[in-house]
């Protein structure tokens, strides 16, 4: 998922389950109607290629590092904001058919995600 800066979705991907999410971030972040300033994402997206293509379009990336790679710059008062995202899936997983991931195919989940979201920004 992609959020804006006020915690609203803006974009979706399902990825299947025992795949990992960090493919699904370029095409993610190309949806974007502009160049985000800063690109916060976990430690899972750490990633030489994701930063790369990060910076190339624009936008600083905020990830830290692995346990084992070297220690990258962060600033702490942009990574604070990343709880926008987790506080968004919150919201959305007050939904009980997204909570419990009640529909059966992916394309009727990604469906109730959108309605979900969408109920979001009316309410924000």
């Amino acid at each position: 998922m992609v959020a804006d800066g006020f915690g609203r979705a803006v974009a979706f991907s399902l990825a299947p389950g025992q795949a990992h999410e960090l493919p699904q971030a370029i095409p993610l972040l190309d949806r974007l109607p502009g160049v985000p300033r800063w690109v916060v994402a976990d430690r899972g997206y750490s990633s030489h290629a994701f930063r790369e293509h990060i910076w190339n379009l624009g936008a600083r990336p905020v990830i830290p590092a692995k346990c084992n790679e070297e220690p990258l710059a962060c600033p702490e008062w942009i990574y604070n904001n990343r709880n926008l995202v987790e506080r968004l899936w919150a919201r959305l997983k007050e939904w009980r058919a997204v909570a419990t991931r009640y529909e059966k195919t992916a394309a009727s989940f990604l469906g109730v995600l959108h309605l979900a979201a969408s109920f979001d920004w009316l309410r924000r």
